[in-house]
């Protein structure tokens, strides 16, 4: 009975030590669909199942993209990785203004999302141990500040 149960125990831990990119179930096909039927050009395609959504990462004309589909196939968002020249002046403006105007960048992403509007989605640091992920308005306007590890 001990020898059973520890077994178990040994197989939980080995389920739970697989890789994030490990797929929990296949991809729908709406969803793949949906997918090539908006980024037909896409390369270097790498699907990721998060259970209530699927997470699809892509290069397209040389940029870097992830995109969130749902479970049905509808397109959810897309981010697009970019530089600071890309960043709107308002934007730059808005970060100026914020309490984290003396920070460093790390990251630079174009949010997009079905309504055609657009966000702007910072990772920046102080050290090692305080690093924020803000979203930006286009117009400048800080909508989210999240601690980030």
């Amino acid at each position: 009975m001990k020898f059973t149960y520890a077994l178990a125990l040994l197989m939980m831990a080995f389920s739970f030590g697989q890789p994030a990119s490990a797929q929990i179930r296949k991809i729908p096909a709406t969803v793949t669909d949906a997918f090539k039927y908006k980024y037909r050009n896409a390369e270097s395609v790498e699907w990721k199942d998060k259970l209530s959504h699927y997470l699809v990462s892509f290069q397209l004309n040389g940029d870097k993209y992830e995109a969130t589909f749902k479970n049905d196939g509808s397109w959810v968002s897309s981010q697009k990785e970019i530089v600071k020249d890309d960043l709107p002046s308002a934007v730059e403006d808005g970060l100026d203004k914020s309490k984290y105007a003396d920070w460093d960048v790390n990251n630079y992403y174009q949010l997009i999302y079905p309504d055609d509007h657009f966000e702007y989605r910072l990772i920046v640091y102080k050290s090692d141990l305080n690093k924020r992920d803000l979203t930006f308005t286009d117009k400048g306007r800080l909508l989210k500040d999240k601690l980030t590890l």
